[in-house]
């Protein structure tokens, strides 16, 4: 399912380009508008004094030069470097705001997109490659940055640059001014026909990257699976040929964003070309002077730099419009489980869980739960047994509410907990779960992770009392120990361990266990028994186990299949039925004889 989903293009190309996506991301551009209004202020100024040079120039060649004024041509060297000074100061300042606004701006997206993954459901994390939702929230946010700080100012400026050329150009010659303008139509039928072009290639990219960074990140974190079966050279090819599509969509993409700027140089080359032929040939017959033609060539060449500038932003902004639709896309992924607008705090936690009638699927038309009720007093535990797959760990994913039910109520203390805040009730309920996730860090901030204003004592504490305080004493810095991502320096028993003491640190009103002790050898299992004892006292508890002899003294024992709960009762009870428990204990138990 994972291989079947990382190949999977899950970008539609031919999506039309959406205008909602820019008026969304002036939201981050208004934060910062002062300072970005500011360093256009600072970009016009500077390159409204850079104009004056041709000006400076043409006065030179056709007046001081030919009157040999000293005096005149000194002033206007003088004026002509301060131009330069001011323009120089002024672009440089303007680019360090710019930098400081694009960063920012990566902030605020970056911090957006974490708080919503946040607090999207289990199932957003079930349908898709870590490494698809990774790339967006690392190299699509990255990407749009500049596009959203300096894209927006430089095409602001650009255009006023533009609007001033063209002033400072018919001030000095109307006729050579309108054979400069004779390109733009050119181009204009140019950068229509390489737009789309361009933007399907660049989403062409966005997918095939996305591809190939799940891909990654999926190999990653199953290194240790791809050595045990030996995958290296499968894998390999797999890896290289998702490498030469990203590849290839790159190139091509490349090859329409690299037709932009020669175009541009082309039109520009012919046009300045033309300024020379008509200055000289037609419009001249004494009447066009060398430094008018100067002056005009050099606001030619200044006209065309603003437009090839424009061409490079809207280039930029071709590549990266596809990530910023990625963004948004992420952003309004719908938070399907979250508070109701009348949510209510959920009160303290006795522990009286219901269920009533309750019909639950993680696919429409599959259906895992069918019309379960249920009732479990304050303080009891409950064993859910019954085959892989039956529904047992989507009972307890449904009582912490991870999922919303088809139909039917969860009550708990006889409150509907899709009326009550989730903070209020995911925080007085512990889960331990099969596959216990450590945090890099150290082992101390672990444990404390499930509360922070928990004291040193404590910590310790909660370790002994679940048998964790005996191999942390023995690691080189004790509790202060560096464990790496995913706690790869810990054994699985190690990791369950540190999570039993973290859930109990929390001290919560119902505890879940989902195969906890799965990966704890049997010795340990046992010295474990007496802290988990005192971790269900006085606890609503329910426990996955799939080693029936571990829950024999639960006060009740559910076994889930088809489903619904096809038998309830005590052990004593259930062995006594001779039904599904019986059966499945009798094999179980004979099957510990024979090994």
């Amino acid at each position: 399912m994972a291989r079947r989903n990382t190949y999977k293009e899950d970008e539609i190309l031919e999506t039309p380009f959406d205008i909602h996506h820019l008026m969304r991301a002036f939201v981050y551009i208004k934060n910062y508008a002062g300072k970005m209004i500011f360093a256009l202020f600072l970009s016009a100024v500077g390159g409204i004094t850079g104009l004056f040079a041709p000006m400076i120039t043409q006065r030179a060649l056709d007046v001081a030069i030919p009157q040999k004024d000293k005096q005149m041509l000194f002033s206007l060297i003088f004026v002509l470097i301060g131009c330069y000074i001011v323009s120089v100061l002024f672009t440089t300042l303007r680019q360090r705001i710019m930098t400081k606004v694009g960063q920012d701006i990566i902030f605020d997206i970056r911090k957006d997109i974490f708080e919503h993954l946040q607090r999207l459901p289990f199932q957003y994390y079930d349908d898709r490659p870590h490494g698809k939702i990774l790339v967006r929230v690392v190299n699509y946010v990255n990407s749009v940055s500049d596009m959203l700080s300096n894209g927006l100012i430089n095409v602001i400026l650009e255009l006023l640059n533009l609007i001033f050329i063209v002033i400072f150009m018919f001030m000095v010659d109307v006729k050579l001014s309108l054979v400069v303008l004779a390109g733009v139509p050119v181009l204009a039928v140019f950068m229509f026909w390489i737009k789309n072009k361009q933007r399907r290639a660049w989403q062409n990219v966005s997918n095939k990257n996305s591809n190939l960074n799940a891909y990654l990140q999926e190999n990653i974190v199953g290194a240790r699976v791809t050595q045990i079966f030996a995958r290296e050279d499968e894998n390999a090819e797999i890896f290289e040929m998702l490498s030469d599509r990203t590849r290839d969509a790159w190139m091509e993409a490349v090859r329409y964003s690299n037709l932009v700027w020669p175009g541009i140089d082309s039109i520009s080359v012919v046009i300045r070309a033309g300024i020379f032929i008509f200055g000289l040939i037609v419009f001249g017959q004494g009447n066009e002077t060398v430094g008018t033609i100067i002056a005009i060539s050099s606001y030619a060449s200044r006209f065309w730099q603003p437009i090839m500038s424009l061409g490079n932003i809207f280039n930029n902004f071709i590549n990266n419009i596809a990530y910023l639709e990625r963004i948004f896309e992420t952003l309004d992924e719908p938070v399907t489980v979250d508070d109701a607008e009348d949510a209510i705090e959920m009160p303290d936690i006795k522990g009286q869980v219901v269920f009533e009638n309750v019909t639950f699927g993680y696919e429409e038309g599959q259906t895992v739960l069918d019309n379960v009720s249920f009732t479990v007093n304050p303080g009891e535990s409950v064993a859910l047994v019954g085959p892989t797959g039956a529904g047992k760990s989507t009972i307890v994913n449904l009582i912490s509410r991870f999922y919303n039910i088809n139909s039917g109520r969860v009550l708990i203390d006889g409150v509907d907990i899709s009326k009550v805040t989730l903070k209020s009730l995911r925080s007085q309920m512990g889960i331990m779960l099969q596959d216990s996730f450590i945090f890099s860090g150290t082992i101390e901030d672990n444990i404390r992770y499930g509360k922070l204003s928990a004291t040193d004592e404590e910590i310790i504490r909660a370790s002994k009392t679940v048998c964790a305080d005996n191999f942390i004493s023995r690691m080189s810095d004790g509790y202060k120990t560096e464990v790496k991502e995913r706690g790869s320096l810990l054994s699985q028993g190690q990791k369950q361990l540190i999570s039993f003491a973290r859930t109990l640190l929390s001290n919560p009103a119902i505890l879940v266990l989902d195969e906890a002790t799965s990966s704890i050898d049997v010795q340990t299992e046992r010295d474990l028994q007496k802290g988990l004892d005192a971790m269900l006292e006085g606890r609503t508890s329910f426990i996955i186990a799939h080693r029936l002899s571990t829950i024999k003294n639960c006060d009740k024992i559910m076994y889930v299949d088809k489903g619904g709960i096809m038998e309830c009762g005590t052990h004593d009870e259930l062995m006594e039925k001779k039904g599904y428990y019986y059966n499945l204990y009798t094999a179980q138990m004979q099957d510990l004889k024979k090994a």
